[in-house]
């Protein structure tokens, strides 16, 4: 089987810090190749991978702002479907633009749909949905209008996060500094339940951040480290009594939650999106539906076993079990190639 990976270019596949779209189709391409599959992977051209990598774009734009996203984003898609009748299959992860070129070859392609930014994208996945093959990562991130071919939830390589059971009394808050992540709310929880935070994120929204987080950065009860990557991501991962995830929209998925969990460090977060998903109330976290509970529920984080939230990202989340799930997909697409 001939597979074609066509990874997002804003980051490196894989990214060095943030990326996780890119992280996402990283370990998924990796999977495919130790299965002895043939992946050619599309992505930035200084991106690593152990099958064949192809590229045009130098690296991420987001980490290089001389490159216009919109040209080199165009020059990535069209390096793939000029080379698509090489391929058995195209396996889309970068959005809904390769989707208007799918009529155009005859290779089946399979795309990742990672969420929805707008709803004003829709009409590119509309149009185009006949003969495309969308997956939805979680069941909350299914729009009605679709027609979809599965649901394949994230996993990762959990062997690489190491279980801390014990943790520490500090809470982190581990994500994109922006209203939907919910920085500000970990902050007044925190505060209130008399816990240090940890804060650890891309700004993504300045403003936001100068309103909700930097007022109340103090080096001393609130913590800022920025974007963080390698060790000191997995050390701040596991050291946290817990993560909070108190997000102001319905999340498609939430890969730090299964980072954190992976880590022993459980998950309060507001019953949203795909979270009753990942979480199980009382057994991995806590789910909760006001501030108040939230609260209320950090009291309540050393009733959580931590041994508990490792097993379930070993049963539930691993990059084995992804690969699996996306190799049967495409079996079937193929007429059990």
């Amino acid at each position: 089987m001939r597979v074609a990976m066509l990874s997002p270019i804003s980051w490196r596949t894989p990214p060095r810090a943030y990326g996780p779209w890119e992280l996402v189709t990283s370990l998924l391409t990796e999977a495919l190749v130790k299965r002895d599959i043939d992946v050619t992977l599309f992505a930035t051209l200084d991106s690593q991978t152990a099958g064949k990598l192809e590229g045009v774009a130098p690296r991420g734009y987001s980490e290089d702002p001389s490159l216009e996203p919109k040209v080199w984003e165009a020059l990535h898609i069209a390096h793939l479907f000029e080379r698509a009748d090489e391929f058995d299959l195209v396996h889309n992860q970068a959005d809904f633009m390769p989707v208007v070129f799918s009529g155009l070859v005859t290779t089946p392609m399979v795309t990742t749909i990672h969420g929805f930014s707008s709803e004003r994208i829709l009409p590119a996945y509309q149009r185009y949905a006949e003969g495309s093959h969308y997956v939805s990562i979680s069941n909350a991130d299914r729009a009605p209008s679709l027609p979809y071919a599965a649901t394949i939830h994230h996993g990762i390589e959990v062997e690489e996060f190491p279980f801390n059971p014990v943790g520490s009394e500090d809470l982190l808050f581990f994500g994109r500094i922006h209203p939907d992540k919910g920085a500000g709310q970990a902050i007044r929880a925190a505060r209130a339940a008399h816990r240090r935070l940890i804060i650890c994120g891309l700004v993504q929204d300045e403003n936001y951040h100068r309103r909700e987080v930097e007022p109340f950065i103090d080096d001393n009860r609130v913590i800022f480290r920025g974007v963080i990557g390698g060790m000191e991501r997995l050390r701040q991962l596991g050291n946290a009594k817990g993560l909070l995830h108190l997000i102001g929209f319905d999340e498609p998925f939430g890969l730090s939650v299964i980072e954190a969990l992976a880590c022993g460090t459980p998950v309060i977060a507001y019953r949203r999106g795909s979270m009753p998903e990942l979480i199980e109330h009382g057994v991995t976290g806590y789910l909760v539906d006001t501030f108040e509970e939230a609260v209320e529920a950090i009291e309540r984080l050393a009733q959580i076993d931590r041994r508990a939230c490792r097993r379930s990202v070993e049963e539930r989340f691993t990059v084995g079990r992804m690969a699996d799930d996306y190799l049967s997909l495409y079996r079937r697409l193929l007429g059990g190639a």
